[in-house]
């Protein structure tokens, strides 16, 4: 039998915004269900739990079926999923999300210091996301539950234990003990430690090993540069988007084995637009995650952040505010995140604390692949901020490779930054990683791979960048200084003391070192 079309007629939906056909398909077909209001927050204040006060992010909640109504035993339906991220403050903040496979009755959180202290329990909030068929079948059913518990007033640099549960599913019982995770709070004061990165991870084998290889170097947290799970897989942010929402549970159950103790910290990328959840595709991200509500605007961009661990401050961007490429959302935020952008650089870089910036993003500002080369509209809104506030290191996802450049100021190299060589962007300019290899089928460049141990330098690469209007246009660059086409992520290790430091590296799947190279402030080289 065929299915009924709830789509946008292709002439139709080419002349119209996201918003607007968000709007079109809501008259057509009803959403059974929306997000609920306001996060549940507990504060952990000396030996005891509190729960804190509400914050206001969502439409109202749709009445849930629990276990019991459905005649289904609570203790059948095993959580999974569980994801952590950081809220805006991470010594004293961690955010705890999970799923279950259908409505469950008193979701909560057990946490505490030890294993077997976790007598105080959280309620949860339910964020329940109910996707129709859709498109002529082109956007398969699905009911997804997502659970949140937000924790405030943690101990800074403590490791704290926690369980997720509900009615019929302890998970302080002996039988569930093995569900356990365990996360730790920034420390107060600035100490070594590490991070990861990556764009475009999907679901595969490729993105199993990556996140084992990355789970090894102990990281305190992990930036995502969006494409994050491709349950869209076209990728233009349309309402004629083929989009399976079950791709998200095999993500996300796939990511537990990390996320569960390191904060996953995601931002948006042109796959992230969701066409039937709100009006600029963002409702399924609001449901999934529980980010920084720092941003501009948290409810519409929620991968628009920021946070402070240790001396290291962290911005998070939605670029398809400003893609020229993909323009379904291009000026979604009418400015206010680029003014914000600028603004709280100005505040991390007279932060006393703070020795680096770190940006993540999507699109690249400076690439050479031969799929979606370099974002005109970063370059022409964002890479003067960046320079103007000296960000020490840009990462970006959307090219499917790990392409990393020289030292770049005013669009041009500032100082060429071999493989194991360091850099000072007070002086030399700002460096740009594309790591968009974490499980996606790769992409190709027009040259020649140049990689530590299979070096092979070119003068220039002929390559293009997207400018408005969606068309490309050529250019010969010289910044293109590794190239390597196979899967891979970002580590790098932040020191401190007299002399801080940034040391990048990039680590193939397998592990093996394929680029590395240091960064400095003020220090010569």
């Amino acid at each position: 039998m065929d299915l009924p079309d709830f789509g946008i007629p292709q002439k139709l939906a080419s002349r119209m915004s996201m918003a607007e056909q968000h709007d079109y398909l809501r008259t057509k077909f009803t959403r059974r269900g929306a997000l609920r209001a306001g996060a549940v927050t507990a504060a952990v204040a000396g030996g005891g739990l509190t729960v804190g006060s509400a914050s206001p992010a969502y439409a109202a909640p749709t009445v849930l079926a629990s276990t019991e109504r459905r005649g289904v035993d609570g203790a059948l339906a095993a959580p999974f999923a569980r994801h952590l991220q950081y809220g805006a403050d991470p010594k004293t903040q961690m955010r705890v999300s999970w799923q279950v496979p259908f409505a469950v009755k008193k979701p909560y959180l057990r946490v505490g210091t030890s294993p077997w202290a976790l007598s105080v329990k959280i309620d949860a909030e339910v964020r329940h996301l109910s996707t129709p068929v859709l498109n002529g079948g082109k956007i398969a059913a699905a009911e997804q539950f997502y659970l949140h518990v937000g924790l405030d007033r943690l101990r800074p640099g403590q490791t704290y234990y926690y369980g997720v549960g509900h009615d019929g599913f302890d998970p302080a019982d002996h039988r569930n003990l093995g569900t356990l995770g365990t996360f730790t709070t920034a420390p107060s004061r600035a100490e070594n430690f590490t991070f990861t990165a990556f764009g475009d991870q999907g679901v595969s084998y490729h993105a199993l090993g990556n996140d084992a290889v990355l789970l090894a170097q102990n990281p305190a947290f992990h930036l995502h540069a969006g494409d994050i799970c491709y349950a869209d897989s076209s990728g233009s942010g349309t309402s004629g988007d083929t989009y399976d929402a079950r791709a998200w549970d095999q993500f996300l159950a796939q990511t537990e084995t990390v996320a569960k103790t390191v904060p996953w910290m995601v931002t948006t990328g042109n796959h992230d637009m969701e066409a039937w959840y709100s009006p600029q595709g963002y409702g399924g991200q609001n449901a999934r995650w529980s980010l920084p509500g720092n941003g501009p605007d948290p409810v519409n961009q929620p991968g628009v952040y920021s946070f402070v661990h240790g001396n290291v401050g962290v911005v998070a961007l939605d670029a398809n505010d400003v893609s020229y490429e993909i323009p379904a959302n291009f000026g979604i935020s009418g400015g206010k995140q680029t003014a914000w952008l600028d603004r709280r650089l100005g505040e991390l870089r007279h932060h006393r604390d703070v020795d680096f910036i770190v940006v993540f993003f999507h699109h690249c500002a400076f690439s050479t692949t031969s799929a979606h080369a370099s974002e005109g509209g970063v370059r022409d809104v964002w890479v003067p901020l960046f320079e103007k506030h000296q960000v020490d290191l840009v990462i970006n996802g959307h090219n499917h490779v790990y392409e990393r450049t020289d030292a770049i100021k005013g669009n041009k190299v500032g100082r060429k930054v071999p493989i194991g060589e360091r850099t000072d962007p007070t002086q030399d300019g700002i460096v740009y990683v594309t790591a968009g290899a974490a499980g996606r089928s790769l992409y190709s460049f027009p040259v020649p791979d140049s990689y530590e141990g299979h070096v092979a330098d070119r003068d220039s690469v002929e390559s293009y960048r997207w400018v408005k209007g969606g068309t490309k246009a050529t250019e010969t660059v010289e910044w293109s200084r590794v190239r390597y086409t196979n899967y891979s992520f970002l580590a790098v290790e932040v020191e401190t003391g007299r002399s801080p430091k940034l040391k990048v590296s990039a680590l193939a799947e397998t592990g093996q070192r394929i680029d590395h190279f240091e960064i400095q402030r003020g220090r010569g080289r």
